[in-house]
Order: C-alpha cells, then structure tokens, then sequence
C-alpha cells in the first residue's frame, strides 16, 4: 500500500489558516471537556470513551473514504505501540492531572511538548540533531515551566507538583511518540490509518485497566453535561482533529502545524475561565510567555524576517 502525497508549501493558505485555528480549538477544547468531565468520572473512564469513540467515528471515516485498514502483524505492533506512547500514557496523566490543576495550566505545560521532541530526536534520530538555537530554546521552555509550576510547588512537593509532573510526563510521551511515528510513512502506511489503528489499539489496552481500577459498573451515570463532554472530547478533539490534523499535515507540512502549539492554550485558557470559573496567576502567564518564546526559537520564522534571511 503506497501512501498518497501532495504538494506541500511553506506558505499556509487562507484555508490552512482557518484549519489550523480550527485545530487549536478541537485540541483546546480536549482539556475544558476533561475539566467537566473530572468532576463525576474517574480517570481511565474519561480516557477510555475518548479514544473509543474517537476510534468508532475514525473507522466510519476510513470507510467512507475507501482507505484500507492494514492487517499485518507489523503494523499492529506499530499501533499499539503509537497507541501506548501518543494516546493511552499522556491521555490518561493529561486527565489526572487536570484533577489538580486548571484546563489552561494543563494545556500551557503540555506545549513545551516541542521541546522534548527536540530531545528525544536529538538522541533517537541521526538526521535532527541539536542545534545552539534549538538548545537555548530548551534552556527558556524548562526556566518556563519551573516558572509556570511555581517555587513554592518545587519545595514543598505539593499536590499541584505532582500533578504538573504528570502533565510534563505527558509532554514526554508524546515527544517520544512523535519520533516513533516515522515509522508509519517507511510502512507506507497511510496517515489516516495509524490515526485510526493507534486509537483502536489504545482502546484495547484502555478498555482492560479501566475494567481493573474504575470498576465502571459501580459508577453513578453520568449528567447530561458530563456526558456530552465525553462526546465531545471523542468526537471533535480526538476523530475531527486528527482528520484536521492530517489535512494540514499534507499540504503545510509539519514546521506549520508547530504554530497549533502557540494556539492551544490561549483557546483552553478562554474556555476554561469563561466555563469552568478558572483563574490563572501572574507565574502562569510568565511561564506561558516564556515557553511561547522557546517555540518562537525553534519555527525561527519570526527572526528570519525581521533579519530578511529566507
């Protein structure tokens, strides 16, 4: 199976830029979805009905769009291990920790996650080593976290500690998921269809820990606004993004969808404070800026033009 290719240009068009501000929404939206949703449920349910129902509306896309699913022992493995790196581990410390901290401050630690990709590439890849820049990028991004969690948080351990440790890891996992996942292109695998297989297998290994730590039959069912977060968070941030996701990815490549990163959390700040009553503190905003700063470094697309280098 050969995967289709198209033209890609470093120039976003109209288009592309409402898709990419339509990204940032669907994945903004993933952490004020989960803030409604951890007032009533566990963390392993909420994780599992987003990626199954993500997986049950990818499926119908795949088939409504003739792509074909592959049945190889190899590429199964490759799913459940995307599954495991880029769903189930930072879904479900995403989800834990959003039961300590706001959506916004969730959604501000999980951008730095292009400062662990830079990492993990560096050691993993032979063709993305560290640049100086890239390295003083992640020297402001880290000084922007510590910031952002706060010294009182680093001394004494506390329960927004542990909880901002969870959404870092997080941030690791899919530092690591994205260097993992070239292996899908080598397959020839079609990028809808590691979406889709990485969700199916996370649902499977979801599905058993969810049975073992939630006991879901004992659960209360949940409000009607619970419910819908939980479609919502399957359907729109998980199944419409990736399908958004990919559309860009073919045409504007991947140095422009590192521009959702500068996106995702202003709009999970807005939803949080206008829905969820979240407030967010000066070392909040500091720490935003600063890792904002950092991902400024890596696109260096702002320093080329005001230098008119190209």
């Amino acid at each position: 199976m050969t995967v289709e290719t198209k033209t890609v240009h470093a120039t976003m068009t109209p288009f592309e830029w409402l898709l990419l501000l339509l990204l940032s929404l669907l994945w903004g939206g993933s952490y004020f979805f989960v803030g409604v949703a951890v007032e009533e449920l566990p963390t392993m349910t909420i994780v599992f009905a987003r990626v199954s129902i993500g997986a049950a509306v990818l499926l119908l896309c795949l088939k409504s769009l003739g792509i074909q699913m592959p049945w190889t022992r190899k590429a199964w493995q490759l799913f459940f291990i995307m599954g495991f790196l880029n769903n189930a581990v930072p879904f479900s410390l995403i989800v834990w920790g959003q039961s300590h901290l706001a959506s916004g401050v969730a959604a501000i630690i999980n951008s730095s996650t292009p400062l662990f990709t830079i990492l993990v590439a560096h050691y993993l890849t032979q063709d993305e080593r560290i640049t100086k820049a890239k390295f003083f990028s992640v020297l402001v991004g880290f000084f922007g976290v510590m910031v952002l969690i706060g010294v009182d948080s680093l001394v004494m351990l506390d329960g927004g500690f542990w909880a901002s440790m969870a959404c870092i890891g997080a941030a690791v996992s899919y530092a690591f998921a994205g260097v993992f996942g070239r292996r899908f292109a080598r397959e020839g695998i079609a990028p809808m269809a590691t979406a889709t297989g990485q969700v199916c297998a996370s649902s499977c290994m979801l599905f058993v820990i969810m049975m073992l730590l939630d006991a879901p039959w004992t659960l209360a069912l949940p409000s009607l606004p619970v419910f819908a977060a939980l479609v919502g968070i399957g359907v729109l941030s998980t199944a419409l993004a990736y399908t958004v996701f990919f559309r860009i990815l073919a045409t504007a490549g991947a140095t422009n969808l590192l521009l959702v990163t500068f996106l995702l959390p202003v709009n999970a700040i807005i939803l949080g404070v206008a829905f969820l009553s979240e407030a967010l503190l000066l070392r909040h905003i500091m720490g935003m800026l600063l890792i904002g700063v950092s991902l400024l470094i890596i696109d260096g697309r702002v320093f080329k033009f005001f230098t008119g280098s190209k």
